[in-house]
């Protein structure tokens, strides 16, 4: 497969440590909600466009998610989640994780989440066998 960019700017795919991840780069994106939405909804297009069975590293460093992004994203996953096998989240705040934690519930998502503070911890649990 050749490799391509993603909406975000990651290569497509990414090869990790022997595994196949594809990144969600909506970091550094501060309190550009647009922007968010804009690189998301573009991303979910790709995504679709695979027809690839994802394990999915999310970076939010530097993006300042209020309640109303968060209830976006979820969504967002919802609409891709038949694509995804895992998914690790890295750089949301502390309460940050505890909103996302509870719309995943209430939203019924059950595949494999992880939330990190160091990406390469976060890269290094995708590529691991168990889903």
């Amino acid at each position: 497969m050749l490799n391509r960019k993603s909406p975000g700017g990651s290569m497509f795919p990414y090869y990790y440590k022997g595994g196949e991840i594809h990144c969600l780069k909506f970091g550094s994106m501060y309190q550009r909600y647009d922007d968010f939405l804009k690189v998301m909804i573009a991303e979910e297009e790709f995504i679709r466009s695979t027809h690839k069975q994802l394990r999915v590293w999310v970076d939010f460093y530097k993006t300042d998610l209020k309640q109303e992004g968060l209830v976006v994203f979820v969504d967002f996953l919802l609409r891709i989640q038949e694509q995804l096998v895992k998914l690790s989240i890295v750089g949301l705040s502390f309460s940050n994780v505890y909103r996302c934690k509870k719309l995943l519930k209430k939203a019924g998502i059950t595949l494999p989440v992880q939330f990190f503070k160091d990406p390469e911890d976060a890269k290094t649990w995708l590529v691991h066998e168990r889903a």
